[in-house]
C-alpha cells in the first residue's frame, strides 16, 4: 500500500501549475478545434496572440497523381 502512495505522489509532483492570459486559452482552443491545419501570419504583442490573419485546412482527396484512375 505504501509504494501505492509513493507511485501517486510521483505523478502528482510532474503536474504544475501556470496562469493563462484568456488570449493564450483562445489560441489554445482555437488549435485544438483545427486539429490539423495551418494557422499563419499569428500576430504577437506584448507576449500575447492577438489576431491570426489566415486559418485554413488541407484537405488531401486523393494521393494518386493527377487525381483520376
Amino acid at each position: 500500500m505504501h509504494r501505492e502512495v509513493e507511485k501517486f505522489e510521483e505523478k502528482l509532483s510532474n503536474f504544475k501549475s501556470v496562469s493563462l492570459h484568456a488570449n493564450w486559452c483562445d489560441f489554445i482552443i482555437l488549435c485544438e478545434k483545427l486539429g490539423f491545419g495551418e494557422i499563419g501570419n499569428l500576430k504577437i504583442q506584448d507576449g500575447l496572440p492577438m489576431v491570426a490573419e489566415v486559418v485554413k485546412k488541407k484537405i488531401n482527396f486523393s494521393k494518386k497523381e493527377g487525381g483520376s484512375s
